[in-house]
């Protein structure tokens, strides 16, 4: 995860990871054999892909959203990459290696880690790596590709989701990529032949029929997406919404009129923007997307008051809502409050330690607040999440002489070193 922060676009967004962390936990309550906790996570990337590796990580494309027509779709999906988690299909893949000698299983590691930092390269050292067991990995793939598709649609349909979703948005995938030459990374890493869809809608329908509504958060989220992380200039997404608002070709109306608020924030109208926003809380004054974006508009007018107020108010009822804390937090330092805003920024590292937002305005506030040493010490954590353990012990080195008076705080700081040392070793073990 830490080479993925390194060498991927991964997105930092705590409204979208809490929506896709929400929906990828409703998922995994419903499947089996769960014994890891999960960690979902998006990547600034308009091609449709979704992948899952050891230790519960799921990473998602923002294409996905781009293109799924509803949150069944997406779920799908999902439930799916949870299942190869869940079934242990990429260390059953190591295991079958294995047999194989230590050599190869040690290549098998080295080239996850390689397909990882750098796709094309990585399933070039896979082949070449598993030159004389091909047929044997590719009959496993199916295998584990088939077992997905059955036991990832049960926990789909268990956690209440459409179980025609996946054949729809497979086939829809077919049908738009059938005659080009070159098709998405998905349909790469997960091959799409007719029986295989055939299959999927076979066996949606051994379920009851049920009507499932759309979710408005889904269609929230990809309307973010469209306007901040995809290809869309600011004048062709504001576009897109008010054609939609005036075609009235929505799924919903809020979602049209939010992806127009954020257009008009491109376009630094954000007085015009700040209406819509004030319009739809007053229909849903707890709706995080909404909050997060008001949070934005009211800091964009330095009215540090109201937002403090506001976020305080929504914390008493989420208290452990990364928005909230995050948007919390900021705001206290932005009002020159930073000592208010640390004990926050704990919390919100204590419930989620692999999101580097906290640590970026942890670091902030310790400026503010003169503390070089704890500055200079939450740095490194940053740059230790992506994997960049040289400039980590840099900071750590800065942070050990900022901290002279403090000999507990320099115990910490050397113990942080070593660690970093220790880890810079085992994945230059890995690398080669």
């Amino acid at each position: 995860m830490r080479v993925i922060r390194s060498s991927a676009p991964v997105l930092n967004d705590p409204v979208l990871e809490q929506y896709l962390t929400e929906l990828g936990n409703r998922l995994v309550a419903h499947a089996h054999d769960v014994k890891t906790p999960f960690y979902f996570f998006l990547l600034r990337n308009d091609e449709i892909n979704a992948f899952a590796f050891f230790g519960g990580h799921v990473g998602v494309h923002t294409g996905l959203f781009l293109n799924a027509d509803n949150e069944s779709q997406l779920a799908s999906v999902l439930s799916h990459e949870i299942t190869h988690v869940t079934q242990r299909h990429l260390a059953r893949s190591a295991e079958a290696q294995a047999k194989t000698g230590p050599a190869a299983i040690a290549g098998l590691l080295g080239a996850i880690l390689l397909t990882i930092a750098a796709p094309q390269a990585g399933m070039a050292a896979i082949a070449t790596t598993q030159a004389l067991a091909t047929q044997t990995r590719i009959n496993y793939t199916r295998l584990h590709e088939k077992e997905a598709d059955r036991i990832g649609m049960q926990v789909l349909v268990d956690a209440g989701f459409d179980p025609y979703a996946s054949g729809d948005f497979f086939a829809k995938l077919a049908n738009r990529y059938r005659y080009t030459s070159k098709p998405p990374q998905m349909l790469l890493t997960h091959p799409l032949p007719e029986s295989r869809i055939s299959e999927a809608r076979i066996r949606a329908q051994q379920y009851p029929h049920r009507h499932i509504p759309d979710d408005l958060s889904y269609q929230l989220a990809k309307a973010r997406i469209q306007v901040r992380y995809s290809s869309l200039s600011a004048g062709a997404a504001l576009q897109l919404f008010e054609d939609q608002l005036k075609n009235r070709s929505y799924t919903f109306k809020d979602a049209a009129l939010y992806g127009k608020a954020l257009s008009l924030m491109r376009s630094e109208d954000n007085k015009q923007a700040e209406q819509i926003i004030d319009q739809l809380l007053k229909k849903d004054p707890h709706n995080l997307f909404y909050l997060d974006t008001q949070s934005d508009l009211l800091l964009g007018r330095d009215d540090y008051k109201k937002a403090i107020a506001v976020l305080s108010k929504e914390r008493d009822l989420k208290p452990t809502s990364e928005v909230i804390n995050i948007n919390l937090a900021n705001a206290y330092i932005e009002a020159k409050q930073a000592n208010k805003a640390i004990p926050i920024l704990e919390e919100a590292l204590f419930l989620n330690k692999q999101s580097p937002v906290p640590y970026l305005l942890m670091a902030d506030a310790y400026k503010q607040l003169g503390n070089r040493s704890m500055q200079y010490f939450v740095s490194a954590e940053n740059y230790a999440l992506a994997a960049n353990y040289n400039k980590a012990i840099d900071q750590l080195n800065y942070a050990y002489q900022y901290a002279q008076n403090d000999p507990l705080q320099r115990a910490r700081i050397e113990a942080r070193i070593s660690q970093f040392k220790q880890a810079e070793k085992q994945l230059d073990t890995l690398k080669n």
